[in-house]
């Protein structure tokens, strides 16, 4: 099959270099100068522009079950806006979009890919799926920024002419959703994936359990969301929890959009809601009241009884059993409350308990202090840009996830005067989002070191999707190409030109996003 499709799209490329008519193109309302991230390489050609048709179609490796649902996402991603009906199907030809897992570059990995784009079609080679869901979301920000709205509009779909070659610098590219502090629905959710998923975002991270509330069903202890899932910051109580089918359903659908879910329990500390609604997970015996406050440090899993470890593997199985991501997120941090002894101990324990259940542990950063295995993740959030214990860790083996909350946190505010968000950490606008290098930002931790970047978002001050697009947007698509896109081309200048050309896109999606000063944005 490899021979028949190289020999397809020789054809067609033969029959233009003598000359074949192309069809007449409109004025390209794009560039390729204006990925974001921006790519590894990139070849305009002046008269190579193509328009999609309603005629056109969206064809895909044949015999490729995965090139077959990265061509379903596409037609879903197009259809609304131009009102084609986009069909899907197994086939080569030179003409309309095409989906392959053959031909691509080595270069590209397993992340990467081509892209052509011809007056006939438009070809996205890869070397597997997430390679051609990354050229798919390359292509939609090559379409008329109106491709966005969900309702139709009229056209030219006009794509400009050229070449692009790209992969990532870090095969691991996060953001994080807080959905203890406020709780957001299944809908939200899904909403967000949609939106990191647009900037080659390719892990969600769930913070799912802290002291304000517990967010997940866990069959054996039903308590921990009936009643540790019934109130959030400020707020009484409901049903503020996902179900495992609903759980379940989240994973799948990030999944249909290349990206893994990584769930967090934050633990030991960081356990209020569990506490409360078990009173034996207590040393006393006595169960604290619920908590909708937003102070930090002062729960802790009682670490002598033998109880807390049955809690803590029932709630990893059934977890794990919901999840095919290779991680478990087991929080670790700010565990004011729990000695240095106890929290060595605890660790140790629970540790063994994410391998037992077939994965790999993720946490904050504090846990590095206990030795964990070099497979495990310490994901670096610190306020200072040197750590002994992570670069102790580094040196062991342990690849460091980098989330610096001076950098990273995108629940940081903008400016002393916006009205949501935190500032503990710093003000962050989005030049600061993006004016560090994750490669060498911490003192003796070498680029070979970093695993990737996270971009995480609490939310003790945010309610609603609208207040998590305007803390998230314009900052995590700076994030974003920090984790995807060469170091050579990092340069703010450049960057804020190919930013402002994303408020169009962020209008026509209806994204809340906050209008930075710092960029000369595009109308």
């Amino acid at each position: 099959m490899p021979g028949v499709v190289a020999t397809l799209l020789l054809a067609g490329t033969a029959a233009m270099a003598v000359g074949a008519s192309a069809p007449a193109q409109a004025t390209p309302e794009t560039s390729l100068r204006q990925i974001l991230p921006v790519p590894v390489k990139v070849t305009p050609r002046a008269g190579a522009a193509y328009s999609l048709t309603a005629n056109a179609r969206i064809q895909t490796q044949p015999g490729s079950a995965d090139a077959r649902k990265v061509g379903e996402y596409a037609a879903q991603l197009l259809r609304p806006a131009t009102g084609y009906r986009l069909p899907v199907s197994s086939g080569v030809t030179p003409r309309g979009i095409t989906l392959l897992l053959v031909g691509a570059d080595p270069k590209v990995g397993e992340q990467g890919y081509q892209l052509d784009v011809t007056p006939w079609g438009v070809v996205i080679r890869a070397r597997a799926a997430a390679g051609l869901f990354s050229g798919v979301q390359t292509l939609r920000q090559l379409l008329p920024a109106k491709i966005e709205s969900k309702a139709r509009q009229s056209g030219p779909w006009t794509v400009p002419g050229g070449s692009v070659l790209d992969y990532p610098r870090f095969g691991h590219r996060g953001a994080m959703l807080d959905v203890a502090r406020h709780f957001f629905s299944v809908a939200e959710v899904e909403r967000y994936i949609d939106q990191i998923a647009a900037y080659k975002v390719n892990y969600l991270h769930l913070h799912l359990a802290d002291d304000q509330g517990w967010r997940i069903e866990i069959k054996s202890w039903p308590r921990l969301a009936t009643y540790g899932g019934s109130v959030e910051i400020g707020d009484g109580a409901g049903a503020l929890y996902y179900t495992q089918e609903q759980y379940k359903g989240l994973v799948e659908y990030a999944g249909s959009r290349g990206i893994t879910v990584i769930p967090e329990i934050d633990m030991p500390g960081h356990t209020n809601a569990a506490l409360a609604s078990y009173p034996e997970l207590n040393c006393d015996g006595v169960a604290p009241p619920l908590y909708d406050g937003t102070e930090v440090g002062f729960s802790s899993l009682c670490i002598d009884k033998p109880i807390t470890y049955r809690f803590v593997d029932d709630v990893l199985r059934e977890l794990a059993a919901l999840t095919p991501g290779p991680f478990l997120h087991i929080g670790g941090d700010e565990a004011h409350s729990t000695t240095a002894p106890d929290f060595k101990t605890f660790m140790d324990k629970i540790l063994p308990l994410v391998a037992k259940h077939g994965k790999l542990a993720m946490g904050w950063h504090e846990f590095v202090k206990t030795n964990p295995s070099t497979s495990a993740v310490p994901q670096f959030w610190g306020t200072e840009a040197v750590d002994p214990d992570v670069a102790a860790a580094a040196a062991r083996g342990n690849k460091i996830l980098m989330s610096p909350a001076v950098k990273a946190y995108l629940d940081m505010k903008y400016d002393e005067n916006f009205p949501l968000g935190q500032d503990w950490a710093a003000l962050i606008e989005v030049k600061d989002a993006y004016d560090w290098n994750p490669g060498a930002y911490l003192k003796d931790v070498p680029e070979s070191a970093i695993r990737g970047v996270e971009a995480p978002l609490w939310t003790e001050t945010l309610k609603d999707s609208s207040d998590v697009e305007r803390m998230a947007f314009p900052r995590l698509p700076a994030i974003a190409e920090l984790g995807w896109s060469p170091r050579s081309t990092h340069d703010w200048e450049a960057f804020s030109k190919r930013l402002a050309h994303q408020a169009p896109r962020w209008k026509a999606g209806g994204v809340d996003f906050y209008p930075s000063p710092q960029v000369d944005w595009v109308e």
